[in-house]
């Protein structure tokens, strides 16, 4: 015999599928969600269906959008000889939170990762490699981790040798002791990384 009905049982394991979201919270976001006015659910339902049927990739930095170039790649206030890589679509928020950085992006939907079947043929690259005539720098800003590292070494290597016939910046994002830590817990990378990314005073 089920604990909940078939209904609920089957809503609680798609909540499940959700990342982060575990048995219990699973349970209770389905409740809310029966508790709910019918209108709220019924809008929820709808918003889901939208984001399925209307988002897709930017056809120029892969960002996902619902517009064709993203606002992104389409402004006219932004540096498009700066381009900043990154992993995923998530990572644009940090970077746009600086109020720092106003290139574009390229974002690759993931990085090298052979254990999981990840090589350079499921990076979203092809696009990026076709507008180099446009950029004067792209800057690398994956995640500081073996992948990331990896998928950094690579992609500076091939973007080297698809720029040869005009100058090209590549830089990465300096990493290193976040603000409010102690020296003394950092970690040999990190240190490393940190002596690497000084600069004058």
């Amino acid at each position: 015999m089920e604990r909940f009905a078939q209904p609920m049982a089957r809503l609680i394991e798609e909540l499940r599928r959700l990342p982060g979201i575990g048995a219990k919270s699973a349970q209770r976001l389905a409740f809310h969600i029966l508790r709910a006015p019918g209108e709220e659910a019924s809008a929820l339902a709808q918003a889901i269906q939208e984001l399925r049927a209307k988002l897709r990739l930017c056809s120029v930095c892969n960002n996902v959008t619902d517009v064709d170039p993203c606002v992104y790649c389409s402004s006219p206030t932004r540096t498009h000889a700066t381009v900043c890589v990154i992993e995923e679509p998530t990572n644009i928020a940090a970077i746009e939170k600086t109020r720092s950085y106003n290139g574009v992006y390229h974002v690759l939907h993931g990085t090298l990762s052979p254990l999981n079947g990840i090589g350079p043929a499921q990076l979203r690259t092809a696009n990026l490699f076709s507008r180099l005539g446009g950029i004067e720098e792209i800057i690398l800003a994956l995640s500081p981790t073996v992948e990331g590292e990896a998928t950094s070494h690579w992609l500076a290597g091939e973007l080297h040798r698809a720029a040869a016939d005009h100058p090209l910046r590549i830089t990465r994002i300096a990493t290193g002791i976040p603000a409010g830590s102690d020296i003394e817990y950092a970690d040999e990378v990190t240190m490393s990384r940190a002596l690497e990314g000084r600069r004058e005073l």
